[in-house]
């Protein structure tokens, strides 16, 4: 098919952009009803509450992997790292 290990690989470097991870549709795909059924129906709440658990970076990506692990799924770190990058980005904003 490539008539060139150079042309497999150039290909793959221009397709990487639109392989990354896209946190917010992994959030909402994977996250949202969990999140509506703990909060009455609002899923978001549990990013916007005062005493949420949650209150570094770290700990954000901390929380996202054992959400992760406890539904089962089998995400990549830049998986992890997307959702988390998400959340940072519209609800936690920390530094």
């Amino acid at each position: 098919m490539f008539r060139t290990p150079i042309a497999a690989l150039a290909l793959l470097l221009a397709a990487a952009p639109a392989l990354a991870a896209d946190g917010r549709a992994l959030h909402d795909e994977n996250c949202l009803s969990c999140h509506a059924s703990l909060t009455g129906g609002d899923p978001n709440t549990l990013y916007t509450r005062p005493d949420h658990k949650v209150t570094s970076l770290d700990g954000l990506r901390k929380q996202v992997h054992r959400c992760e692990l406890s539904l089962g799924l089998t995400w990549f770190d830049d998986e992890v790292d997307a959702v988390t990058e998400y959340l940072n980005r519209n609800f936690y904003k920390f530094n």
